[in-house]
């Protein structure tokens, strides 16, 4: 029996919408396009951007690629044109989030794909929530990292480490953490990037983050926030630990889960295993040892995605990545920066 297909719009052929698909050192797909294209049960049929080049260049590829996809310079253009399609992909920037997943929500389509973070702030990420209950419309927030096999693989790991006695995940680049005058456009690494790690903390130890106690605050010249790290302690796990860095020469986020038994190293690049054996170096005493492990070859991070909506659409499973979590990740951060 043939399976339905699902059609889908885009609104935002930038880099997450688009053109990311074309970097090469990345694990394709990268993009929303490269994504919906790549999975046989959605038909692409149209995009929207207010870059005519982007537009043009997101055009140019999806006819080349089998879609008849429609493009036009603006939302409002394509949902007049484009009738209620199952999907709506809202990636746009920060700043537009609220308007444009608002907007996409009106349409009621059986679906929206909300670029993270959620939105600006949580007043405007419970407006958003209002709108999809209002319409019955479910929102699927792309915290990529959810869907990665190697980041499920990791969470299928911990039962074999003992007890959790510590996570600690961190996020080092050259992008400052936070500032307040970058409020009005979510050019801040605490939002941008730090909700990609809160999320995944979020996600590996089940434990709500909250009440934390911020350390090491470090402000440059001009008073914007670099560095800091917040310490919380769970219902279960003691000790968890989120660090920062805005003053670094390279980008590099990673997650460390230290049991009873043994320890976790995942991150950018990296997935280390390691467990509880009688030491070599010393009589009477057991060290920490690498094991060999089958890491996934690919992450499957977006494919994963846009599969866990087929799904969803499909009625096979619940949404991975939902728009109560991304707003829960939201609260987190907003509660770190409120000790700024």
């Amino acid at each position: 029996m043939r399976q339905k297909r699902f059609t889908a719009v885009i609104a935002g052929t930038g880099r997450i919408g688009f053109t990311l698909g074309f970097d090469k050192k990345r694990e394709q797909p990268a993009s929303h396009t490269m994504a919906l294209l790549g999975n046989k049960r959605i038909n692409l049929i149209g995009a929207c951007d207010t870059n005519e080049e982007n537009l043009a260049a997101w055009k140019k590829y999806a006819r080349r690629h089998g879609s008849m996809a429609l493009a036009f310079n603006s939302s409002d253009e394509l949902y007049e044109n484009v009738v209620r399609p199952d999907i709506i992909t809202v990636a746009v920037n920060e700043d537009a989030h609220l308007t444009e997943c608002v907007k996409a929500i009106e349409q009621k389509p059986r679906l929206v794909i909300l670029e993270k973070p959620v939105a600006l702030n949580s007043e405007e990420a419970s407006k958003i929530r209002e709108a999809a209950e209002k319409n019955k419309v479910a929102v699927l927030v792309n915290h990529e990292r959810r869907f990665a096999l190697d980041y499920n693989m990791a969470k299928s790991l911990m039962s074999e480490i003992g007890d959790i006695q510590k996570v600690s995940g961190w996020l080092y680049s050259g992008l400052r953490v936070y500032g307040e005058e970058f409020e009005k456009d979510g050019t801040y690494s605490l939002l941008h990037d730090g909700t990609h790690l809160v999320d995944i903390v979020n996600f590996l130890t089940g434990e709500k983050l909250q009440d934390p106690d911020v350390t090491g605050i470090y402000r440059d010249e001009k008073n914007i926030v670099r560095n800091f790290t917040a310490n919380y302690k769970g219902e279960k796990i003691p000790e968890i630990v989120i660090s920062m860095s805005g003053r670094s020469k390279y980008f590099e986020f990673g997650v460390e889960i230290l049991g009873t038994l043994g320890k976790i190293c995942i991150g950018n690049g990296f997935f280390d295993f390691y467990k509880r054996e009688e030491s070599k170096l010393y009589t009477g005493f057991y060290s920490l040892v690498p094991q060999k492990i089958k890491r996934p070859s690919k992450t499957r991070y977006f494919a994963n995605m846009i599969q866990n909506a087929v799904d969803y659409l499909d009625g096979k499973a619940e949404l991975v990545s939902t728009l109560e979590i991304a707003a829960e990740d939201l609260r987190v951060l907003e509660e770190i920066k409120s000790h700024f």
